[in-house]
Parts: C-alpha cells; structure tokens; sequence
C-alpha cells in the first residue's frame, strides 16, 4: 500500500526555539497521593508475535518483520486518561501543558468553529485539514469557544509526551514500551489485524471510532461520532482493554526508529536511546482505509515530543514488582 502523508497529526516546527522546563512546572510535594495501580489490569506478560507483514501495512514504516518478543508481567489501564482525570492532575498542581505555553494547538478542520475558523491563519502546508487554532489546548479542545464540559468521559487530548510523562510522574506511573503496547492491544490474539479479530466490522458492528466517509471532506459519523468518543464506548479486547484502536493516537515510551527493532534485543525492548519523535500507537478518529489505516494494531507512527493535536492522547502503565 502506498504510504501518504499522515492524518495522524501535525509536528510543531523544530525551529520554533521554545524551550518550556516542564519538570519544574508542579511540585513533587503535590504527588497524588492514590494508589498507583487501583483501577489497572495486570498482564502476565510473555513471548508474542510483534509487528505484521500485512499487505494493507506500511513497510516503510518499520511495521515488520513479524518476529517474537517477551515483556514482563506489567499493569495498564484499561483506557486512555480522560479528561476528568487530567483535570484533578492540573487542579492539583497547577501544570501549564505545552500547548498553553505556545499559545496554540493542531485542530482538524472539521471541528473548527465558524467563528474561530474567520481566526485561523496558519494550516500545515502537506496536511492543510490541520489548522493551528489559537488558544486550543485539553480544555478548549477545538479553541476558545469549545469545551471539555460534557467530555469528561473522553480521552484528554492536546496533551504532547512531555505532558504525558509529566501526569504519569505525579500519578506515579509510566508510559508503555511500544512491545508493552502492541502485546496489550492484541488482547492475546495472534496476528490479527485489529484488537478483535481480522474483519473491521464483524456482522456490520462498528467496534472502533475511526473516519466514516471520505476523508477529509466529510464524516458521516456512522460509528455514533465525529471527534472523540467516551473511553468506554466500544467493546474492550480480550484483556479488558478499551479502543486499542481509533479514538486518539496513545503515546508511548520509545523514540522512533524505523528499523532498531531488527537488532535489538528481544526482551522487553525500549527503542533507541535517542531520536527525535517519540512513538505513538493505535490510530484516532482520523483514520481511514483509504488514506492512513493507522487503526490496525500493527500500525506505527510518531511525533515530536513537544507536539500536540485533537487525535493525540495516552495510556498509563505501572511497573509489576513481584511480593517476596
């Protein structure tokens, strides 16, 4: 298949020459002070088979080959952050996200009201569906005059990996290794396509909350919505986790390489020490067959770490220390 330029999302401009110290930005006496791994789902962890040689997949993406890795037994919470929980984290500590500080955030078109829209005077020349939007960040998710809300229950987005790693330091917990996620997403089926077999739709049902219609002119929303949906809308995967596919890209842990998995080590695998985009797994509300198909589980891509988007948010996990 041939590889497009990505709806996944847009890269703020390297030469932008920001530098935000976010590690100062809240104090470490406002830890949460909640059970880390409350709510979160121990997997066992084990070998499986990582990475797809689908036909439908992006080679040029570093997608396969298919090979066998082992993680660790790890905990993971069965959905991405939501809104409501990003907000206890910033009314706790008072965070600035790095959209705040630049002062602005990647909209897709669509979502743009008319009144903001008169506003907009930047689009991402490769990908002109995202505007730069003034003003938009986690709370005002489509600029100024939008709202989080009646989307408490959805996933936080507009958040970079650098405001991921700062609620997962407060909160006491990480981001997943891209092996953790993809051994997660697959909810122990082998080689499937999606997180629940190979057929999109079984029996006509939508499973995931990805673009219906043509993209990127018109949604028809056939699968109940246009941007985000509730973290617990569509049916969990084998392991109890909910939207491993579509939704909002999840960042994970490693840099992005194409190619550092052929000869890594196997076993619990980080990715490179260095690099310039950090991985993002699972696909958003965006994709669509006929231009990203970033919903499979296989599927790969990556953004700046000081990037952020309405299709971008995250999943934690907490290491497993075994009781002696």
């Amino acid at each position: 298949m041939e590889n497009k330029p990505s709806c996944c999302g847009a890269s703020r401009p390297a030469s932008s020459g920001t530098t935000f110290q976010l590690e100062a930005s809240f104090s470490t006496s406002s830890r949460c002070t909640a059970d880390t791994r409350e709510g979160m789902i121990l997997l066992d962890g084990g070998t499986f088979l990582m990475g797809t040689d689908d036909v439908e997949g992006f080679p040029s993406d570093g997608e396969g080959p298919v090979r066998n890795v082992t993680v660790s037994p790890f905990y993971i919470s069965p959905y991405t952050v939501t809104n409501a929980e990003y907000k206890l984290f910033v009314d706790a500590t008072g965070y600035k996200t790095e959209a705040e500080q630049f002062g602005w955030s990647f909209v897709f078109h669509l979502l743009v009201s008319k009144e903001t829209a008169q506003k907009v005077t930047q689009l991402v020349q490769k990908t002109p569906w995202w505007w730069s939007v003034e003003g938009a960040y986690w709370r005002h998710p489509e600029g100024p005059d939008s709202t989080i809300e009646d989307r408490l229950n959805h996933p936080v987005v507009h958040v970079s990996w650098n405001d991921a790693m700062a609620y997962c330091k407060w909160s006491g917990k990480r981001l997943l290794t891209e092996a953790e996620w993809e051994y997660a997403a697959r909810g122990g089926l082998v080689q499937k396509r999606y997180p629940w077999g190979d057929v999109l739709k079984p029996d006509g049902k939508h499973m995931c909350n990805i673009w219906q219609g043509k993209f990127p002119e018109k949604n028809n929303a056939s699968d109940g919505y246009i941007g985000t949906s509730p973290v617990h809308a569509f049916p969990p995967n084998g392991y109890g986790l909910y939207q491993t596919s579509g939704n909002v890209w999840e960042w994970c842990e490693d840099w992005f390489s194409k190619d550092f998995h052929l000869t890594e080590k196997p076993v619990n695998p980080k990715g490179p020490s260095t690099g310039q985009a950090r991985m993002m797994r699972g696909g958003s509300y965006l994709c669509h067959r006929s231009y990203c198909n970033r919903y499979r589980v296989a599927a790969r891509t990556a953004n700046t770490p000081d990037s952020s988007s309405g299709n971008m948010g995250f999943r934690c996990a907490a290491d497993y220390i075994e009781s002696k």
